[in-house]
């Protein structure tokens, strides 16, 4: 199972929101929050799309 780190980096534009195509994020209180990490393919289009470099995949 990944693990998908959000840092505080993270400023809720929600683009990995939008990119993951397992629907792994959603927005809580602003954040983008990976709520179905279970379901990460590794495909690593959240951590490309991010432009504050806020996630991180293992």
């Amino acid at each position: 199972m990944p693990t998908i780190t959000v840092s505080d980096a993270c400023d809720g534009d929600g683009v990995c929101v939008d990119i993951c195509p397992m629907n792994c994020y959603d927005m809580v209180d602003g954040k983008a929050v990976p709520e179905r990490a279970d379901d990460c393919i590794m495909c690593m289009a959240c951590v490309n799309a991010c432009p504050n470099q806020a996630i991180t995949v293992e």
